[in-house]
């Protein structure tokens, strides 16, 4: 089982030229596009704490999801 975690911008351009979107939040929030293979993620930041205030889904959806993903492929 392997799991490719795309943290920001440009990791998230190089891999996937052809599917970025015009912004980074409008690529990590097609994350489900790319499951189960690939995680789009912001780069962590400290600048990323009004990203993660204006975009809460990113917690509600992303975090757990990623929780239990990498939780199951440490259990195989």
């Amino acid at each position: 089982m392997e799991l490719t975690l795309l943290v920001g911008t440009y990791a998230q351009r190089w891999r996937l030229p052809h599917m970025a979107k015009k912004t980074m939040t409008e690529t990590v929030a097609g994350w489900r596009e790319h499951l189960p293979d690939m995680i789009l993620l912001p780069h962590p930041s400290w600048r990323n704490t009004a990203w993660l205030r204006r975009n809460p889904w990113f917690e509600d959806e992303i975090v757990p999801y990623l929780r239990m993903r990498v939780a199951d492929i440490l259990a195989a």
